[in-house]
Order: structure tokens, then sequence, then C-alpha cells
């Protein structure tokens, strides 16, 4: 595992793409900060940028950093989901502009998996997370199951768990600096 995470950072940090197994669905992934980075993923997807992504982040420490203020709620919502959850948050910072959405909220997910915890914590920064398709295909269940343009696209993929099967996306509760709570899938 160690070499895969050091061959993922060296093509982050050189504002590559990566597909990769997350605690979900396999994604496609790049720095959270290079805007550049996050407009490959946008292409490759060929995806409107206005239609956010989802981040990962390592850890709540790096949570924190990343988002103004995080309401107690989240560590609530967290430790009670019984699958991978991801939170829209409002007011990030330190992340890609392109990344953030219209109403200044950014979708974050702390990773759950070994090798993503890993691999952002060592990165030291968080990492986009979008389910490896074309926008408006299906999101692949298995690795088996990636189209070649996404294969293709990707500076480097994972040769870790491509034998993972029935995946399913994390949930997205959007949570507003009020308290306001709404379930956007579950």
């Amino acid at each position: 595992m160690t070499e895969e995470i050091n061959k993922c950072i060296e093509v982050l940090e050189n504002g590559g793409l990566i597909l990769y197994p997350t605690d979900t669905v396999w994604g496609i992934g790049c720095d959270a900060t290079n805007e550049e980075a996050v407009q490959k993923v946008f292409r490759l997807k060929q995806r409107e940028d206005s239609k956010a992504l989802i981040c990962l982040v390592a850890n709540d420490a790096m949570l924190e950093k990343h988002i103004e203020k995080v309401p107690d709620l989240a560590y609530d919502l967290m430790d009670l989901s019984t699958k991978p959850t991801t939170i829209i948050y409002d007011n990030p910072r330190g992340i890609a502009k392109n990344l953030i959405a219209a109403d200044n909220t950014l979708a974050v997910r702390v990773a759950s998996d070994k090798f993503c915890s890993y691999l952002i914590g060592k990165f030291k920064k968080p990492i986009v997370s979008t389910s490896a398709n074309i926008s408006g295909n299906n999101t692949p269940n298995s690795f088996q199951n990636i189209d070649q343009a996404i294969l293709k696209g990707v500076d480097y993929v994972v040769n870790l768990h491509r034998e993972k099967q029935n995946s399913s996306a994390s949930s997205i509760i959007r949570l507003s600096n009020d308290n306001t709570v709404k379930v956007i899938r579950e």
C-alpha cells in the first residue's frame, strides 16, 4: 500500500488525476487546492463546472482547517451514520475556487477507508472524490465497469481493491451554520 500511496502523491503534487478506490465507489481524484487539476476532472467527466464535486479529508483536524466553522451537529451526524456520509458545509477555505459551489458551500467527507485516510494524511491536503464515470452515465459499481475513457484519461490508476464489488455512493447531507439539516441523497 505504501508504494501505491507514494505513486499517487507524486501524481497529485504534479497536478495530475488519479483513479482510486474510496470508502464508497471508485473515484477520480486530484489535489483539491489546485484549480487546474480540478478543471481537468470537470473535462474528463464532461461535466459543467457549476456542478460541485466532493472533497475527501483525512480527519476532523483537516476538515476544520478547510471549513470556517464546523457545526457541532456535523460530528454527531458522522458518528451516527451507518454508511459513509458527505456533508455540505458553508464557507470553505483554502480550496480551489472552482471546487466551491456558487452558494459558497463545499461537500466534504472524512474518509473512513484505510487507503484513503493514509493517502490524504500523507498528502496533507484534501483530495477531490467524484465517481469514475462520464457525467450522466451510471456510476460504476466495480472497477471492471469503469469506462475506458476514464481509465485512459487519468494519470495513474491505483492497483488495489480492484475486485471490490457493489459499492454505493455516500449519503449527502446539507448542514447550514444555523443547524438546518437537509438530506440530499440517502
